[in-house]
């Protein structure tokens, strides 16, 4: 079985993900991009019973652009944005993947809600999806 592992900045909270994740992907939508300060957040989806926790996590309950809730979870000493449960996949935990301490084995394999993307952003070959694929 593959073990990944990672954390926040400060390293109060850090994680292992036992196993393969579900899904690898970049959200556009602007509550992602007001989050994470950038122009997307990329994201690794994993089932939550794969994903052991050490630390306290913050948390901030939210809807994204569908409407649906989203619970951000974060460092509260550093500030690090760590995971999304998000309504619509229940069951996953949404790692950031820049929270990760090697990415190499990760690739986006989709491009979601592209109607929200900075025009700067070019999204290459991978699929695009305008929101949530259906």
């Amino acid at each position: 079985m593959t073990t990944h592992t990672g954390g926040c900045l400060c390293g109060q909270i850090r994680y292992t993900i036992e196993g393969e994740p579900a899904a690898s992907m970049v959200c556009h939508c602007t509550h992602c991009q007001k989050q994470s300060g950038s122009a997307f957040s990329t994201i690794v989806g994993v089932p939550e019973g794969q994903v052991a926790i050490t630390g306290e996590v913050s948390r901030y309950k939210d809807s994204g652009e569908s409407g649906k809730s989203v619970e951000r979870q974060f460092c509260g000493t550093c500030g690090s944005p760590l995971f999304s449960k998000v309504e619509v996949s229940p069951g996953l935990l949404w790692v950031k993947a820049g929270t990760l301490d090697d990415t190499s084995a990760f690739a986006p394999t989709a491009h979601l809600w592209t109607r929200s993307k900075q025009d700067w952003v070019d999204t290459g070959d991978v699929p695009a999806f305008e929101t949530n694929p259906s």
